[in-house]
């Protein structure tokens, strides 16, 4: 390809060179330049890409997308542009010829809940038909194959990298996460999503190195609902008003107990034998029952939302409408689809219900602090457990302070608490583990000792009460630990798995 073909799309400045340049990739990482590679320049919080513009020379780079002025040989095209990310961004949705373009996109922010409402609308989507790829905190999932991501929504480059996997996999959608450090960073610049889904805020992710204020995090959160065609949003949520000031879609708004175009009430707690969730009316163009298989109202909440995001979407697929009147109306068969495709719905490690028989349930979960712990605990003492049992420990060269919270919830909170190994890094377990009983011991909580968290597990579940339930938290999707600065495969399902079997 032509340097320029890559850049129809961009605001640019030639300074030096041909747009004839002959280009094969779009680099970013100056240890992976090469011949026939444009490299672009991106001024991050730790370092400057500029500064390794020598290195990319040598090793055969010669195209550069700069913000800075920069001196180099003249056989080197030099483009520059206002925004290195943004440029990048442009650059690889045209390297990869647009794939975003080619499918249906949906994008998913929010402080809490963006995993699990992904997953939620993978599912329901499926069931209709439509194969669905997965951006987000559990990594990308195109098909069977499910590949690790380092951040909540990847690099730009690699996000049209998964879009391009995503189409020649058949995919006809896709969900993705959207953190606000992707909208700020440009990570999904250029992509126009056809639906886009504000779930909740809360204060996160302040800080060095992330947003300066609340004020600054809502800012580029609330920019979701102006980077998609059709938005929906929590109409309970704090600061809607000011989320929604800005918004440039057509919007639709959800709400449990709420005036909404999407809303659910008559909530309703199940803990069956062979069902643990929830159920709950929903009103609207789909009416009648919902029934989710993951606890608490936070869930109902998450179900909803993706629901509605499903349901516009799906009224815009002729093979699922009988008829276009004043809007689409869904065939019967489709509504049932919707309607019931969550109540088998599993989220690896996020409110997961690994087993459930008339012994115990048990339920994975990757809570891993005090608030996540307390709140997780809370929810499913709502479901009447004739015992709430915790297994957990909690993360090596962390603040101690979450090691004596973690132990008072867990006292204060469940009946009897497994304290274990979590992923104990470069400290020892036995450390750990002491500064978890300093909180236990502020509460009259019982508790055993187990360092071992494949005993932990199996002791728990093997002396499970009928009616108990248990809650394995702290690891939820991870299928390793570290010890030492080594990763060893472990992952909580699994075990709950070998231990069930073995009980039986």
């Amino acid at each position: 390809m032509r340097i320029g073909d890559w850049l129809t799309r961009l605001s640019y400045e030639l300074v030096q060179g041909t747009l004839d340049a002959c280009v094969e990739e779009v680099i970013y990482d100056s240890r992976k330049a090469r011949e026939n590679s444009v490299f672009v320049c991106i001024k991050g919080s730790v370092r400057d890409s500029h500064d390794f513009i020598p290195d990319v020379l040598e090793k055969g780079c010669k195209v550069l997308v700069v913000e800075n002025d920069v001196n180099v040989p003249a056989d080197v095209t030099v483009i520059k542009v206002e925004n290195g990310r943004l440029a990048l961004t442009e650059l690889s949705a045209a390297r990869f010829g647009y794939p975003a373009e080619k499918l249906v996109t949906i994008g998913i922010t929010g402080t809490k809940g963006k995993t699990t409402t992904s997953y939620m609308i993978k599912t329901i989507l499926e069931a209709v038909g439509k194969k669905t790829g997965l951006i987000g905190t559990n990594g990308a999932v195109i098909g069977e194959e499910k590949i690790p991501t380092a951040n909540t929504t990847p690099e730009s480059y690699v996000v049209q990298e998964f879009f391009a996997k995503m189409v020649d996999a058949g995919c006809d959608c896709v969900v993705m996460e959207v953190s606000s450090q992707a909208l700020m960073l440009h990570r999904v610049g250029g992509i126009t999503f056809d639906y886009g889904l504000f779930t909740n805020i809360s204060p996160d992710h302040i800080g060095p190195n992330e947003h300066e204020s609340f004020e600054e995090y809502l800012q580029y959160k609330a920019k979701m609902l102006q980077v998609c065609k059709t938005g929906v949003a929590n109409v309970n949520m704090d600061h809607y008003e000011e989320i929604v000031e800005h918004a440039t879609c057509k919007l639709y708004t959800y709400g449990l107990e709420a005036d909404a175009d999407f809303r659910g009430d008559k909530i309703h707690y199940v803990n069956e034998h062979d069902f643990v969730g929830i159920e709950f009316h929903a009103h609207g163009d789909l009416g009648g029952k919902v029934r989710v298989g993951m606890p608490g109202k936070f869930n109902a909440d998450n179900a909803l939302a993706a629901l509605s995001i499903c349901t516009l979407a799906v009224a815009q697929m002729p093979e699922h409408i009988d008829t276009f009147d004043e809007k689409p109306v869904l065939t019967a068969t489709v509504k049932r689809k919707l309607m019931h495709a969550l109540e088998g719905i599993r989220v690896d490690g996020r409110m997961e219900i690994a087993h459930v028989s008339p012994i115990c349930s048990v339920i994975i979960d990757y809570a891993h602090n005090a608030m996540s712990m307390e709140s997780l605990l809370s929810t499913l003492r709502d479901y009447n457990p004739k015992r709430l049992v915790c297994v957990f420990g909690c993360g090596g060269n962390r603040a101690k302070d979450r090691r004596y919270s973690m132990g008072e919830i867990g006292g204060k909170m469940a009946d009897l608490c497994v304290i274990t190994a979590d992923n104990p890094r470069f400290e020892k377990n036995e450390d750990i583990i002491k500064d978890i009983e300093v909180g236990l011991a502020k509460t009259d909580g019982k508790y055993i000792v187990i360092p071992d968290r494949r005993d932990a597990i199996f002791s728990a579940i093997h002396n499970a009460q009928e009616g108990d339930m248990v809650a394995v938290i702290g690891k939820g999707h991870e299928d390793y630990q570290e010890i030492e600065g080594v990763r060893y495969h472990f992952k909580d399902r699994e075990v709950v798995e070998e231990a069930v079997k073995e009980m039986k």
